[in-house]
């Protein structure tokens, strides 16, 4: 009597060997992702540690600059003029310091929200071929 080769007759290797094929390409799918997320984390890592940096350093210049805008107001009704000009000069120099850095720190601060824009873009297109392919 013939044995019947039952995996061969259902196609069961085939499966198996899609399935193995599948298998794979997830897992590499995966570790793809992870890295993905592993290097935009270090991205946002960095960009999170200037932005503690820079709104230290406002927070300095904000401080030296009310301290000067306040002497140079104290100096604007002493002696002379020269000395009045000059500590306005300086009170507007760290002003416009401190501007410049609240500038960069907005900056910073919106780049902050687009933070893992690959990762979440990776993911949504994964998800839709899922869901096409059920």
């Amino acid at each position: 009597m013939a044995r019947v080769n039952w995996a061969a007759l259902l196609n069961l290797q085939g499966l198996a060997g899609r399935w193995r094929s599948a298998m794979g390409e997830g897992a590499t799918a995966v570790e793809d992702r992870m890295e993905l997320a592993r290097l935009e984390w270090a991205d946002h890592k960095r960009r999170l540690a200037l932005l503690a940096l820079l709104l230290v350093v406002f927070g300095v210049l904000a401080v030296v600059a009310l301290l000067l805008l306040s002497a140079a107001v104290l100096v604007q009704f002493w002696d002379t003029s020269q000395r009045a000009l000059a500590a306005w000069l300086l009170a507007g120099l760290w002003l416009v310091a401190c501007g410049a850095v609240l500038a960069v720190l907005l900056s910073m601060a919106r780049k902050t929200r687009s933070a893992f824009a690959l990762t979440r873009r990776e993911l949504a297109q994964d998800w839709r071929v899922i869901k096409e392919q059920l």
